[in-house]
């Protein structure tokens, strides 16, 4: 069992206009960000930054038509790497020199290349927002969200939803929502806490119940993959934090030139088949785990050391001594231990890829 952030993160640190109160209200948002939104394949030699007048540190992009287009924080980032310049330096300098070092960059330093850029207008001045390359795989969080709403309804009613406080229902506000979405990416929590699947000896030898609920992640300007986590947990708190975490897997995807296909031959049929499995195949493959001796300390010994570390085996061993009193014994009490030892790992990229782990443990039982 471990704890995951990743909702919690995004509550911390969204601003008002980026939280959204149902699924509805999130894909009105996405349909006008599409809808306004032009992509184009042009040269680096077509791309010229130029300084606003009257702002010190501004800059927009002229192209190849002469167009001038402001430049959002994201892509600006993106601009400089391309121009082999830091950003985090660019922006310290007067908007004329930094101006400057992107032109030199894109029109002498790199050899003539193609780069893929997003335009958004929506009645105002356009806005670049992204500069990626030319076979960048857009998905669009339009196409994400609305195969969220065709199968989970508002996300607010219904089976899989907002999830509640310390799993009672509440009030869904901005306040307390886990839908988010800006220019940037978006974040969707759902989990259905009305179907609990019922756990015998939980924790130590105690019974328990746990809840599905499943992430979706994206960006359309290539600040992040693509992606969904599915995973069973005890109860989320107002923090948003999920609490007791088993089993989580994830499918994450590039944005490569296949991305947009993968989400309909990978992604979207695996959400769909995990939204309406049964209970009854949870509780089998915790039951399955549970009964799936490993054998004797040696047995577990190898079967451990297949999987982590000679280290990471002995700290798993202690967390599931520590959590439950007894040594591991089967692919349950594995997992368990793994998830254990996860909590303690600082590092987000080290806890889930153990977290993930655990769940393919429980899948050998299977």
């Amino acid at each position: 069992m471990t704890t995951l952030m990743q909702a919690s993160h995004q509550w911390a640190t969204r601003p008002s206009d980026q939280r959204f109160v149902s699924l509805p209200e999130m894909l009105e948002f996405a349909r006008n960000a599409r809808a306004n939104s032009r992509a184009k394949c042009l040269s680096t030699r077509g791309l010229t930054a130029v300084p606003v007048e009257g702002d010190a540190k501004a800059l927009m992009v002229v192209g190849p038509n002469g167009g001038a287009v402001n430049v959002t924080h994201w892509a600006f980032g993106q601009l400089a790497q391309r121009a082999e310049a830091p950003a985090g330096y660019l922006r310290e300098l007067p908007a004329p020199v930094a101006a400057d070092c992107i032109n030199y960059g894109l029109q002498f330093k790199r050899n003539i290349e193609d780069l893929g850029v997003l335009v958004y207008q929506n009645g105002g001045p356009a806005e670049l927002r992204a500069v990626t390359g030319p076979n960048y795989g857009r998905v669009w969080n339009e196409t994400i969200i609305d195969a969220l709403c065709n199968r989970f309804g508002d996300g607010v009613n219904g089976t899989f939803k907002v999830p509640g406080e310390f799993g009672e229902a509440v009030e869904i506000t901005k306040a307390n929502t886990t839908l988010f979405a800006s220019d940037r990416d978006m974040f969707v929590f759902l989990a259905d806490e009305s179907h609990r699947i019922e756990v015998p000896n939980r924790r130590n030898g105690q019974a328990g119940e746990l809840s599905r609920g499943f992430f979706v992640w994206n960006s359309e300007v290539g600040s992040s993959t693509f992606g969904v986590a599915c995973f069973l947990f005890d109860y989320v708190c107002c923090n948003r934090i999920v609490w007791g975490a088993q089993g989580y897997e994830e499918i994450k995807i590039r944005h490569t030139s296949s991305a947009p296909d993968r989400w309909i031959e990978e992604v979207a049929p695996a959400l769909e088949s995990y939204a309406s499995s049964s209970s009854a195949s949870v509780v089998k493959a915790i039951t399955d785990a549970r009964n799936n001796r490993i054998g004797d300390a040696d047995a577990v010994n190898k079967f451990l050391l297949a999987r982590f570390s000679k280290s990471q085996v002995g700290a798993i061993k202690a967390a599931h001594m520590s959590d439950e009193g007894r040594p591991i014994e089967t692919l349950w009490d594995a997992a368990t231990g793994v998830t254990a030892y996860a909590r303690g790992i600082g590092y987000q990229d080290a806890r889930v890829a153990l977290e993930r782990e655990a769940g393919r443990i429980i899948d050998v039982a299977a």
